[in-house]
């Protein structure tokens, strides 16, 4: 969500609102997250042993952040492409 949020703040064109940037960078981030959590940086592996891994904890946010960011690129395109 903050990823997308982030994108929208700093190329305007990018922006489809405060609702549909959080829409999308939540499902942006769920999905990638989901994609590529079977490497290891999923919430189940980060709680594994009991106690907080936060380095996997970072890579998480980060793949979260990428996700929302990636997911507002690719919902602002095809928008335009639906446009045209």
């Amino acid at each position: 969500m903050f990823g997308a949020h982030f994108l929208a703040f700093i190329k305007k064109e990018y922006s489809m609102g405060f609702t549909g940037n959080t829409l999308v960078g939540i499902f942006g981030g769920i999905l990638l997250i989901k994609s590529f959590g079977r490497l290891g940086f999923d919430p189940v592996s980060i709680l594994a042993s009991g106690e907080i891994n936060f380095l996997l904890l970072g890579i998480n946010f980060l793949v979260s952040f990428l996700g929302g960011v990636l997911g507002l690129f690719f919902a602002k395109r095809i928008t335009n492409k639906m446009r045209k």
